[in-house]
């Protein structure tokens, strides 16, 4: 039987838990969460787990990451749980702060981002990234693990995040997992607990017109009537989209034509009061 991660509350505890495995000469993987772990969030644990002696998890919801009207109070919280779930993968420690131990009163500083950070979730949520890249810093400088995990999922924020730990020069290195799904196609994500059972119906939707844009993409054509189509397919569907962008998939820059470059379609939209988002390869 694993034993119960060690449950660290400081950026002082967590170091000093890291560093003491490096002074072992164990490799540390690092796992940042919100919490309200799925089956996706456990993936990575699983991957990291495969590849370093030591994982810790972070659980935390970041409130500079959320805006005014969006739903920082009522985004699930579940330590308990998610606990239990991660001491059945053999993790070893969970890192679980409150807001004052990441941001002490007088807190200033955050990180200005562009690059990859411009346009698609920034045109609806400006606050967004600057939010998750100071907090993603202050993980990663509190434990300084050897590699980090983030799911392809929220693609836009992984790009934005190697952007980061590489401008920065972080020593730790970050490792991208496919997106995991349910059977149905729908992208796992804390937030499809918002869902109601007819929501839920609808959803998988979402992955369907992304899969069926990108094979019209693929087939040639006017890329800009496939994404009008798209954007349309979701809306008859009952979503309000935000956007149905293509974009190349290493720099989020939008592409002149399509041919010999690696491309990503990213979408993001509204199914009653829940906003989803998702991407796949084309």
């Amino acid at each position: 039987m694993n034993r119960p991660p060690v449950l660290l509350r400081t950026l002082t505890d967590l170091r000093a838990n890291t560093a003491s495995w490096h002074s072992e000469g164990l490799t540390v993987g690092m796992i940042p969460t919100m919490g309200a772990l799925h089956d996706g969030h456990l993936a990575l644990v699983e991957e990291a787990r495969r590849r370093v002696d030591r994982v810790v998890a972070t659980i935390f919801v970041n409130p500079t990451q959320f805006g005014p009207k969006e739903d920082f109070t009522a985004y699930p919280r579940t330590e308990n749980s998610d606990v239990a779930k991660l001491a059945t993968l053999g993790v070893e420690a969970v890192f679980a702060p409150n807001a004052a131990e990441m941001y002490p009163p007088g807190h200033a500083t955050t990180i200005s981002l562009a690059g990859p950070a411009l346009g698609l979730e920034t045109d609806y949520r400006p606050h967004f990234f600057a939010g998750v890249a100071t907090v993603v810093a202050k993980l990663l400088l509190g434990g300084f693990p050897d590699i980090a995990m983030f799911g392809e999922k929220d693609y836009q924020q992984l790009l934005v995040v190697r952007q980061m730990v590489k401008d920065l020069r972080l020593p730790t290195e970050i490792v991208a997992l496919p997106t995991v799904r349910e059977a149905d196609g729908l992208a796992l994500s804390s937030r499809n607990a918002y869902l109601s059972p007819d929501e839920r119906r609808t959803a998988p939707k979402l992955a369907a017109a992304l899969e069926a844009t990108a094979a019209a993409i693929r087939s040639g054509g006017d890329v800009a009537h496939h994404l009008r189509q798209g954007f349309n397919a979701l809306e008859a569907a009952g979503f309000r989209p935000d956007y149905l962008e293509l974009r190349n998939a290493e720099t989020l820059a939008q592409p002149a034509a399509v041919a010999d470059q690696p491309l990503r379609l990213l979408a993001a939209a509204w199914l009653g009061r829940t906003r989803l988002i998702d991407n796949i390869a084309v």
